[in-house]
C-alpha cells in the first residue's frame, strides 16, 4: 500500500514528536508500504536525516515549508502538502497528525488521524469537527485509552459515527541492536549510575532528579536531552556534583546511553508541559522515552499516574512513586540499589512486555488493521 505520512512539525528535528513520525514511517516501510512523509523543513542540523533518526527504511521525506502569512500560513501550506501528494500520485491512505492537511486533502484517500492531545483551542477544535464528518475518514487514532475516553466525551457524533473506528495505541519503540559498546560516562568508577532521557520542560521532574541527587550523593545521575535554552536554566540551578547534563543528543546515538545506566527516571509530574513547554498533557501522555527503557531492559521507577498504569505495574515492570514524593524516590532507588536481583527482573519483564505488545512494527497492525489495507481510494 502507498501511504502518504501528514505531518505538521519539522524533521529533523530536537522534539519527540519527529522521532514518533520517523519510527511510525519506518516501521510501515518494514510492514512492506511504500511511504512518503511530507513535513517541515529540519529545525535540527543533519545532513542525513535518515541517520540522524537511525532508521532502517530510507523512506522519502519532503519538506514543504510554512510560508510567512499571518493567519492564513498554515492553511496557504496545507493546501501546497495536497497539492505535492497529488503530484508524487494519490496514494492508498492518508495518514497523520497534520490537521489541516488531512482535512483538505480527504477526498483524495481514505485517511487515519492520529492525536496526542485534546486541544483546548476552539479553532482547532472546528477544524477537527470538519475531519470528523469528511467522507474518506477511516479511524482516528489515539495516543491512550485516557485521550480516547476524552474524544470520545468531547465529540459524541464522532464515537457514534459508523464506519469510523476509534483505536488506542499507545507509543512504542524498537528493539535495540543486541550488540553494541557503552557510553563512557562521567563520574566515579564504581558509583551508582541512574539516567534519564528526554526533554528538561517543567513537569518532566528535572528538581525531583536534582533534589535526589542531593539526598543520595553516592549516585551518580545522568541527565540525557534538553534544548540550549532548558540546560542553561538548569545547569545554572544548584546541584551536585554528582550531577552530570549530555544535552541533546541525535536519537540513533541514545543506544550507549541506555545500555551504561543501572537503573533510568520517569518522574513525570500531575503537569507535563509538551514541544516548547507549553500546555498540559499529563493526562494522556504517552512517553517513548519510558518504552526506550523498557526496550533496553532497564529497571525503571516511574510516576504513579493513571495514563502511566495503561502500561506499567508497579513491582512487575516497574517501582511507581507518587510523583513529587521524593521520599518515596528516594526509597525506591535505595530499594534497587540494594537489590541487583530485582533490578535485573524488573528490566527483563518490561523488555518482555515491550517485545510482546509495545513494538513499532506492531503498532502499525493495531492502526492499520487487514480491512483497511485493502480500501480502495474515494477519488477526487
Amino acid at each position: 500500500m502507498r501511504i502518504a505520512y501528514l505531518h505538521s512539525g519539522s524533521i529533523p528535528s530536537v522534539y519527540a514528536n519527529g522521532v514518533h513520525v520517523m519510527r511510525m514511517c519506518d516501521a510501515f516501510a518494514d510492514a512492506g508500504h511504500e511511504v512518503v512523509l511530507y513535513a517541515l523543513s529540519g529545525s535540527a542540523p543533519a545532513e542525513d536525516v535518515h541517520a540522524y533518526y537511525g532508521t532502517r527504511n530510507r523512506f522519502t521525506v519532503r519538506t514543504v515549508p510554512l510560508p510567512s502569512v499571518p493567519v492564513l500560513g498554515w492553511w496557504i501550506r496545507a493546501w501546497r502538502v495536497r497539492r505535492e501528494v497529488r503530484r508524487d500520485g494519490v496514494p492508498d491512505l492518508l495518514y497523520g497528525r497534520d490537521l489541516r492537511a488531512l482535512l483538505l486533502a480527504s477526498r483524495l484517500a481514505p485517511l487515519v488521524y492520529e492525536t496526542h492531545i485534546l486541544w483546548a483551542s476552539r479553532t482547532v477544535r472546528a477544524i477537527e469537527q470538519l475531519l470528523f464528518r469528511a467522507r474518506g475518514l477511516a479511524r482516528v487514532v489515539f495516543v491512550s485509552q485516557a485521550l480516547a475516553d476524552d474524544y470520545r466525551r468531547a465529540f459524541p457524533r464522532l464515537a457514534a459515527r459508523a464506519g469510523v473506528d476509534l483505536v488506542a495505541a499507545s507509543d512504542c519503540a524498537d528493539p535495540p541492536p543486541s550488540i553494541g559498546e557503552s557510553a563512557e560516562l562521567p563520574g566515579r568508577p564504581g558509583a551508582l549510575k541512574i539516567g534519564y532521557v528526554g526533554h528538561l520542560y517543567p513537569g518532566r521532574g528535572t528538581d525531583v532528579i536534582l533534589d535526589l541527587a542531593t539526598r543520595l550523593p553516592a549516585a551518580d545521575f545522568h541527565l540525557v536531552g534538553g534544548t540550549a535554552e532548558d540546560l542553561a536554566h538548569w545547569r545554572g540551578r544548584p546541584h551536585g556534583a554528582n550531577v552530570f547534563f549530555h544535552g541533546h543528543r541525535p536519537p540513533a546515538e541514545l543506544h550507549p546511553y541506555y545500555r551504561a545506566f543501572d537503573l533510568v527516571l520517569a518522574p513525570y509530574q500531575r503537569k507535563v508541559a509538551c514541544a516548547g513547554g507549553i500546555g498540559d498533557i499529563s493526562r494522556w501522555v504517552s512517553p517513548m522515552k519510558m518504552f526506550e527503557y523498557m526496550a533496553h531492559g532497564k529497571a525503571l521507577i516511574a510516576s504513579d499516574l493513571p495514563v502511566l498504569r495503561e502500561v506499567l505495574v508497579d513491582g512487575v515492570n516497574c517501582l511507581l512513586c507518587p510523583p513529587a514524593d521524593t521520599a518515596a524516590w528516594e526509597r525506591a532507588i535505595t530499594r534497587l540499589a540494594d537489590d541487583h536481583d530485582l533490578r535485573e527482573a524488573l528490566g527483563a519483564e518490561a523488555r518482555r512486555q515491550l517485545l510482546d505488545r509495545y513494538t513499532w512494527r506492531a503498532r502499525v497492525d493495531r492502526v492499520l488493521p487487514a480491512r483497511l489495507r485493502s480500501s480502495v481510494r474515494v477519488g477526487f
